[in-house]
């Protein structure tokens, strides 16, 4: 076919134009952290506690998509608000009626007799992703870390090829999170709530910054950038220099390949603050990086931590 000039210009335009429409599209949301739980239930539930109003009622998947889907959110990872073995199995068929839900982590613990057996039993469903451990319901994540069976326990983990998501990044639990990844590299690793991240103003930070650092280094842990928002004189605060030196602190220490979004709904910062608010503080920040930085903090990152399953057309396609 001879060379025409004026159908390859009309070609390169209308490429030109697609690429700049597809630059200018919203980018998908995946939230890698909210709970779900109902307090209605006949055996009701270990959180929260029924003496908050505001929050002790039913959080499920269909009232989530009323706050989420208008602001960009596709789907979102449920994060264990119990400690009771039964509730992996509630939140796994909880998750499996809404194609918004691509996955939960839940709870078992490493240490204790049939763990092996219960990760085996719900690593079944590909909805099961992980499970969190931490200083909650009375556990010492550090100290539980230095038993051999523990370490057994999240060698399996490692193995089957899920994720381990840790609490706040307190001192002593990234302390843990060294000593562990040095005996079980392949173990996939989220440190949770590093939005909240503060550093020491002792003789403690350069230790502890230094561990961080060395964490970043290691190909597989990331960092969710979970419970930002803060609330100043009981209104939550919503100037972007208030969350800059923590966000820059954290993309300095991550960067852009560690870094995953997490809401933490309807928990927030703990202080009830509104979906959108949290929202909008990272994407204030993110809203002056490339496309692609935008695209690996709101949900590539999140699938390379956590390997969530895809279940509804409008959510992306990870490759």
């Amino acid at each position: 076919m001879p060379f025409n000039r004026r159908t390859f210009l009309a070609g390169v335009a209308a490429a030109m134009a697609g690429n700049a429409e597809a630059q200018s599209a919203p980018v998908p949301i995946i939230d890698a952290h909210i709970h779900l739980y109902d307090p209605t239930r006949p055996q009701g539930v270990p959180y929260p506690n029924k003496d908050n109003p505001v929050v002790y009622i039913p959080t499920l998947p269909d009232r989530y998509r009323k706050v989420a889907e208008s602001q960009g959110v596709v789907g979102a990872i449920e994060v264990e608000a119990s400690p009771w073995i039964e509730d992996n199995l509630w939140v796994l068929e909880v998750c499996q009626k809404e194609p918004i839900m691509v996955g939960t982590i839940g709870d078992l613990e490493p240490g204790k007799p049939g763990f092996g057996e219960y990760l085996e039993r719900y690593h079944r469903n590909p909805l099961f992703l992980g499970i969190r451990c931490g200083n909650l319901w009375g556990r010492n994540f550090t100290t539980e870390s230095t038993q051999p069976e523990y370490m057994a326990g999240l060698k399996l983990l490692a193995d089957s090829g899920l994720t381990l998501e840790t609490t706040n990044p307190r001192p002593d639990i990234v302390d843990a999170l060294m000593r562990i990844t040095d005996k079980i590299p392949n173990l996939r690793v989220v440190i949770g709530h590093t939005g909240g991240l503060t550093l020491p103003t002792d003789a403690t930070r350069q230790p502890f910054e230094s561990n961080l650092r060395e964490l970043s280094k290691r190909p597989h842990i990331f960092a969710k950038v979970s419970m930002v928002a803060r609330r100043t004189n009981n209104k939550v605060d919503t100037d972007p220099n208030t969350y800059k030196p923590r966000l820059d602190l954290l993309w300095d220490i991550f960067g852009e390949d560690r870094l995953v979004f997490g809401s933490d709904w309807p928990n927030s910062a703990g202080n009830w603050v509104s979906f959108n608010d949290v929202l909008k503080i990272v994407q204030d920040y993110f809203a002056g990086k490339d496309r692609t930085i935008r695209e690996k903090f709101f949900w590539k990152n999140s699938f390379a931590a956590y390997r969530w399953v895809k279940r509804a057309p409008n959510q992306p396609t990870a490759g």
